[in-house]
Formats: structure tokens, sequence, C-alpha cells
């Protein structure tokens, strides 16, 4: 009886690995013969058994698909939340925590970080893309200057608004170092149309180190400016960043050069 027991596993499995390829969930053949004895010790019922079996492929499947945003989301490097030096920046982990979670992104909330260079902005702003990859969005990152590069490209090809509608299918948009070059005119105006396509509808990440008050110089219209920031931060998690840079630490320099921002005459 043990044997033909035995016997009757061996074949049982067999078919559960010609099932799991024909599925292509080649997992599910490894969380069945790793769950079997167990499942059987316990008690488990069949219906507790698949379902162990199943959850283990979904499992694999969530992590793997999680990579593959990550990889094409073109993060300039893997920075996660855990890895943040937060006695630098303890004010802002609460904060960073609960947007982690993913919640902003099912809102179409944005995500604003200011503050001085080398306090964390592009790294926490890194950090949530990844996080979001995680909660199953695809993201895309690049610095503003980059973004600004695409949609002209977009514009002078004639299919900017093929490509506005196809970003605002991403779940999430995160656009580094607003304000370390001014835009002409034009481009200020594409980065308008980019900010305005995803209003309400999907997630923005943006990190400056100017405050508000200086955007107007980066666009080169304060109209153009305050539009943006209106619509930037009508549904916003507003978060500044504080002290010095992390990249002078122990390198014998205390400050950079501060950032004024400065009014130009009429």
């Amino acid at each position: 009886m043990a044997a033909k027991a035995k016997s009757n596993t061996t074949e049982a499995l067999k078919q559960l690995t010609y099932l799991a390829g024909a599925l292509k969930a080649p997992r599910i053949t490894e969380a069945a013969g790793r769950l079997a004895d167990h499942a059987r010790d316990a008690g488990w019922t069949h219906e507790e058994y698949l379902a162990a079996v199943l959850d283990r492929e979904v499992a694999a499947r969530n992590a793997s698909g999680a990579q593959l945003r990550i990889r094409a989301a073109g993060f300039g490097s893997r920075k996660t939340i855990e890895e943040f030096d937060w006695d630098a920046q303890p004010e802002v982990r609460q904060q960073i925590a609960a947007l982690a979670s993913g919640g902003f992104l099912t809102e179409a909330r944005n995500v604003v970080l200011l503050g001085p260079p080398g306090t964390g902005k592009t790294h926490l702003a890194t950090g949530l893309g990844i996080a979001a990859a995680h909660h199953g969005h695809r993201v895309l990152f690049a610095t503003a200057t980059e973004w600004v590069t695409r949609l002209t490209d977009a514009h002078r090809a004639g299919r900017l608004p093929q490509e506005l509608a196809r970003l605002r299918r991403y779940g999430l948009i995160i656009v580094d170092e607003v304000g370390y070059l001014p835009f002409e005119q034009d481009a200020a105006n594409l980065f308008f149309q980019l900010v305005s396509s995803r209003y309400e509808h999907a997630s923005l990440i943006l990190t400056s180190n100017l405050p508000f008050s200086g955007w107007g110089g980066v666009f080169g219209d304060q109209a153009v400016a305050a539009a943006m920031i209106d619509r930037v931060v009508h549904h916003a998690d507003v978060l500044t960043l504080k002290g010095a840079s992390y990249r002078l630490r122990n390198r014998g320099i205390d400050t950079l050069p501060s950032i004024r921002t400065q009014d130009t005459a009429d």
C-alpha cells in the first residue's frame, strides 16, 4: 500500500509539473512539492493546500514584476527608503514612511521635495519610486532637463499629445532637479503641459533646490510658474529638507554657497 501511495504521489507531481509548465507557472511545482508533506502532517484541507501553493506563485510573480518595473524606470541608481540616513532628516521620517505605503498614488497626489543640494532629495524620490514599483505601479524617472528634451523631441515630431497620453498611463513620474538649470520659454510651456496632463489623473514627484518663490526665474515667466505650482501643490505633500550636504561630510567644507531668489525689475 505504501509503495502504491508513493507511486501515485510521484505520478501526481509529474502531472503537476506538466500543468505548471503549460500555465507558465513553474514555481507551482517547487511549492507543491515543498508544501505537500507539511500539508499532510498538519491536516490541511485540499483548499488550504491549493491556496498556499498559489500564494507562493503570486508572491514570486509580484516580486519578479517589481524588478522589471524598477529596471524600466530609469533610476540613476537604486536607493531605497530603508537605506536612507534618517539621522540627517528625522523631521520627515514619518511622512516618508506614510508615502512609501503608496496611498498617494491611488489618490493621484503629488510629492514635492525641497531643500539644499546634498540633503537627500533624489535618494528619497528614488526610494519612493522603488516602493511604488513594488506596489505594482509603473514608474519613470528623469531630471527636469531630460524630461524637457523628451517632450521637445515629441513636439518636433508632431506627436506631443500622444506622448503625454502615453505618460499618463504611468502611475508615477519623477522629475528630479527642478531649478538647477533655467528653461527657455518653449521648454517651460512643454513642462507645464506635462504637469497639466497629470493633474488629478496620476502622480508626480518633483525635487528642487529652490523654494517655490524661485520657480519664476527657472521657467522664465511668473505666470507660468504660478499656474504650474498651483496644479502641483493642490493635491500634494510638500516636504522641506534641511541641513548641510551629506557629500561634504568629512571634507573640511561646512556649507555650500547659499541659493537666493532675486526679484527682477519690470
